[in-house]
């Protein structure tokens, strides 16, 4: 284990202007000065000392709080994102050598000690041990079979976070802060002079809407997907965040500049990270893609491309997965492979898909993500799936389905206009063999485009 470095609650302590900010849940809200001090595990806390624990809780706001606890006391602390099936939890128990649970109900695991994590938050008896530099255990995305699972240190967990006085800010995001997503903006409300809005169990987007624009969200995050949904929500309307951030899927030029025009005047940013490679960079200069010249550059985050795909070195990834099987997480340089494909143009690199995302037709490759990529320039066109479907002759074909922006009705002179699109800017096997216009695209729990074969 690492040497120790500075906890999240010594961290939060430090942190400025603690009397006015809070963290809002669904039905509570707990403020970070009275967080700092107190605990939500009761006594239970100081048994919890060099434990492995599974923190599984129903409640987002539960998982902040115990992460807050848990820090620096716990060993190792494995965060459930809501979709893991209890099914995969004896595994993952005895992956993780789990010692204890922490939940807001009974212990998932027979057999295994349950501390409850519970409000109201009391002081805290005496100083609970904090002396360990606990490993944080994530949950990789788009895996089948064992979950698989990455080691981090909060040293790395923060590294892309800038603690120097700022302006106070209320961030909101469409993320489960049990994701690696949503807890980069959990430890940047915890860590900077912020307050956050986030989600309840099982809280639908149009539930949450209301409550971030109600507590006057300033800076809000969320997948292209998350954004895309907004943008077609006429009860979006009163939303008014100084700052505008996607992640988590290719952002194309479509839905930038579609955000562009809805937030007139706000930076509108999107960030390159994943639950391996940690935060990589970000982007704000309004274009899809980043600018050819961050490859190769000097910084906490050294790229490089390699067989097509983005290859990134730094500190803030994750150290090794946990699974025995899982191979090595870095190759003999330090590089993680991120498994995103890239093509260089005109100075520039663009988000092509996933390598294990392709569509193979008769033995042609098609990143679903670049055909949707076109499909969304169609000004009638909110968002886009494209995906497999098979066929007897060349294992499989592209299909698509397509939202409409409100206002548009869908017709056969409609499908016909963004066909013909697709075949001016694709060749002709990366075109949809069938397009069907639809109400609505499913997202995964984690704000992704829920991609299946057809």
């Amino acid at each position: 284990m690492s040497a120790r470095s500075e906890t999240l609650r010594e961290a939060l302590t430090a942190s400025p202007h603690l009397a006015t900010r809070r963290i809002w849940g669904a039905q509570a809200d707990v403020g970070l000065h009275d967080l700092a001090r107190s605990t939500a595990l009761g006594g239970a806390l100081a048994g919890l000392a060099g434990c492995s624990v599974l923190l599984r809780v129903s409640d987002p706001l539960y998982a902040a709080l115990a992460l807050v606890d848990l820090d620096g006391v716990a060993r190792r602390i494995v965060l459930c994102p809501p979709d893991l099936a209890e099914a995969d939890l004896p595994t993952v128990a005895q992956i993780a050598e789990i010692d204890a649970v922490v939940s807001d109900g009974p212990s998932p695991l027979a057999g295994v000690p349950v501390a409850t994590v519970a409000l109201p938050i009391r002081p805290v008896n005496g100083t609970p041990i904090a002396d360990l530099a606990t490993e944080w255990v994530m949950f990789t995305s788009g895996t089948s079979g064992t979950p698989k699972m990455v080691v981090h240190s909060l040293a790395g967990l923060v590294g892309a976070i800038r603690r120097e006085p700022a302006d106070p800010v209320i961030w909101g995001t469409f993320y489960d802060i049990r994701r690696y997503g949503g807890l980069q903006i959990l430890l940047r409300a915890l860590l900077t002079n912020a307050s956050l809005v986030i989600t309840g169990p099982g809280e639908s987007f149009d539930d949450f809407l209301p409550r971030i624009i109600a507590r006057g969200v300033t800076h809000l995050t969320g997948t292209p997907s998350h954004w895309r949904r907004l943008l077609m929500t006429p009860e979006a309307k009163p939303l008014a965040p100084r700052y505008v951030r996607l992640s988590g899927e290719i952002a194309d030029q479509a839905v930038l500049d579609a955000l562009s025009a809805r937030f007139a005047g706000v930076p509108v940013g999107h960030a390159y990270a994943s639950t391996e490679a940690g935060v990589g960079f970000e982007v704000n200069d309004g274009r899809e893609g980043f600018p050819a010249d961050f490859v190769g550059r000097d910084g906490p985050v050294l790229m490089k491309v390699e067989d097509g795909s983005l290859r990134l070195r730094t500190e803030r990834a994750a150290t090794h997965y946990l699974n025995a099987d899982a191979g090595p997480l870095r190759d003999a340089d330090g590089f993680v492979d991120s498994g995103d494909m890239l093509e260089l143009r005109d100075g520039r690199y663009y988000f092509v898909g996933r390598r294990n995302g392709v569509i193979n037709v008769g033995g042609l490759k098609v990143h679903p993500e670049e055909v949707e990529a076109v499909i969304n320039r169609h000004p009638a066109v909110r968002m886009s799936l494209v995906k497999a479907r098979r066929n007897p002759i060349t294992g499989a074909i592209v299909i698509a389905e397509v939202v409409l922006n409100p206002h548009d009705q869908p017709d056969d002179a409609l499908k016909a206009e963004i066909l013909a699109l697709c075949r001016r800017e694709l060749p002709p096997f990366k075109v949809p063999a069938a397009l069907r216009i639809v109400p609505e695209i499913a997202i995964t729990a984690s704000g992704k485009l829920e991609r299946a074969i057809a």
